[in-house]
């Protein structure tokens, strides 16, 4: 009989069961190489989400933090107790596992829109000119022009904290563009103009949502509860699956962060962070070259900073294949084959196992069951375990979502509840820039003043017109300075629009 709480205490996550007679047994994950990260596959409704959540719990339950994209609201039902449901004990007994037993996962939920979970916010200045660019779909020119805006605003010290502070900074140097031509180079208006096109397209996917402050510190994803479970961090994306790219640039950016913010450690007893990433092909999906050698780079280099990155995606080939390699821990449940391309990708999944004699790998893909999967895992100093056909253990957690009031209970009862809630908007790139046209503006009103109280066209009128009677204005003088205020009003007109336009990029 199997314990798995005995397996945890040797280091491993109980996956499931495999067939004796084919060479199998117990199929465990070791902690000590799950940062070596790994692969989940499948077609729909084959069990992948009911994998990720044994994974999920099982890292939980040896003190890992987890981060997993929630797609359709069901792994939200690990946060609550599940129900001992007949299907389920009869799982538990063919596989032998003799301590299961229901209960709750700890869970604190996210929502970049701030609707079903606490809120995460980055900084414009955070996310960089690289992500941005690949966020908005910028050609190499329009890159050119929003990585001189980054550097102005580096150079005179204007922080660029959200939406707003982006549009004003790139009005700003579309507006400067002769000044700064020979110190950052060339900036054409109509690079600028698309730029600020591509930024309205931002807004309308609500961009304005992510950037901001307060800003997320990623290190609240490495979290324990009190008793000592690693805390599951579920990120609502049912409605950012709407806009692909936002969702997989949100993703690179959080790996991003954690490569730069955790030191190294090089290889731990246990992972410090697990990864799932669901729907993954979004992340690969018609990405540029330059994002896919980002991702590829932070595969492969995280994994030292004790970091494991598990891909959750329907066939394997939604993963390229320089990414793949690094994936040494996989499931793959069952695959459907009715058109020849299909049947292709079925023979490259089998490949990419080590094969089991006992097993015609490519067969048993497309008769896998609900709750069956091929599983391999590496083991002892890295190598892959040989293939074996395996039920997949059942869940402790609910299987399905939870309800809006129980999600609503466990965000008030977060360990964070407060910090993230109430947006700031200090000082930034927008407010001073504002105050810089306010200043030019008073500057300008301050010349009318001049001109009406007797300045440069009064004195003209007076030398070529002489004095009026009684220390009076002569008729000369009085049209001399009304043409003075004309024309000092029209500068300053043009002055404010000038200033205005390189604030708000021409919108009032």
């Amino acid at each position: 009989m199997t314990s798995a709480a005995a397996k945890l205490e040797e280091g491993l996550i109980f996956i499931g069961q495999s067939n004796a007679e084919q060479g199998g047994g117990v199929e465990c994950l070791e902690l000590k190489l799950a940062n070596r990260h790994g692969l989940v596959t499948g077609a729909t409704g084959t069990g992948k989400t009911v994998t990720l959540q044994v994974l999920a719990e099982g890292f939980s339950a040896a003190g890992v933090p987890v981060f997993a994209a929630d797609i359709k609201g069901d792994l939200s039902g690990i946060s609550i107790k599940g129900e001992p449901k007949d299907f389920l004990l009869k799982r538990a007994e063919e596989i032998g596992l003799e301590d299961y037993e229901n209960h709750a996962t700890p869970v604190v939920f996210w929502d970049i829109f701030a609707q079903q979970g606490h809120p995460i916010r980055t900084t414009v200045q955070d996310m960089g000119p690289l992500l941005l660019s690949r966020l908005m779909e910028l050609n190499e020119v329009q890159e050119g022009v929003l990585n001189i805006m980054f550097r102005v605003a580096q150079d005179e010290n204007l922080p660029l904290l959200d939406l707003k502070d982006l549009r004003a900074m790139i009005a700003n140097v579309a507006t400067r563009g002769k000044e700064l031509q020979t110190k950052y180079g060339n900036v054409s208006a109509t690079s600028a103009g698309a730029v600020q096109r591509r930024l309205l397209v931002l807004e309308e996917q609500g961009a304005n949502h992510f950037f901001g402050e307060p800003a997320l510190d990623i290190k609240d994803f490495i979290r324990t509860a009190p008793n000592g479970r690693g805390i599951v961090n579920l990120l609502a994306a049912d409605k950012l699956m709407n806009t692909p790219r936002l969702y997989a640039t949100f993703l690179l950016w959080m790996m991003s962060e954690l490569f730069n913010e955790l030191p190294e450690v090089g290889d731990r007893d246990k992972p410090k962070l697990v990864f799932f990433f669901d729907e993954a092909h979004l992340l690969f999906s018609e990405a540029p070259k330059a994002l896919l050698e980002q991702v590829e780079r932070v595969t492969r280099l995280i994994r030292s900073k004790g970091v494991g990155v598990y891909y959750v995606t329907q066939n394997p080939r939604d993963v390229p294949n320089n990414v793949s390699a690094q994936l040494g821990n996989r499931v793959q449940h069952a695959l459907r084959a009715f058109t020849p391309i299909e049947q292709k990708g079925i023979r490259a999944a089998a490949e990419t196992f080590r094969p089991n004699p006992a097993l015609d790998v490519e067969r048993v893909i497309q008769e896998l069951k609900v709750g069956e999967a091929l599983v391999s895992v590496l083991h002892n100093k890295g190598e892959p375990s040989m293939v074996q056909r395996t039920l997949i253990r059942p869940p402790s957690g609910r299987m399905g979502p939870v309800t809006v009031a129980e999600r609503q209970t466990l965000v008030d009862g977060s360990p964070i509840q407060g910090k993230y809630e109430d947006a700031l908007d200090r000082e930034s790139a927008y407010e001073m820039l504002q105050k810089r046209a306010e200043a030019a503006a008073a500057d300008a009103e301050k010349a009318v003043k001049e001109a009406d109280s007797g300045g440069w066209g009064g004195e003209l009128g007076k030398t070529i017109f002489g004095r009026g009677p009684r220390g009076g204005r002569s008729m000369g003088e009085q049209i001399t300075r009304d043409v003075g205020r004309s024309v000092m009003r029209s500068i300053v007109t043009q002055v404010k629009n000038a200033i205005i336009k390189s604030i708000f990029g021409g919108r009032r």
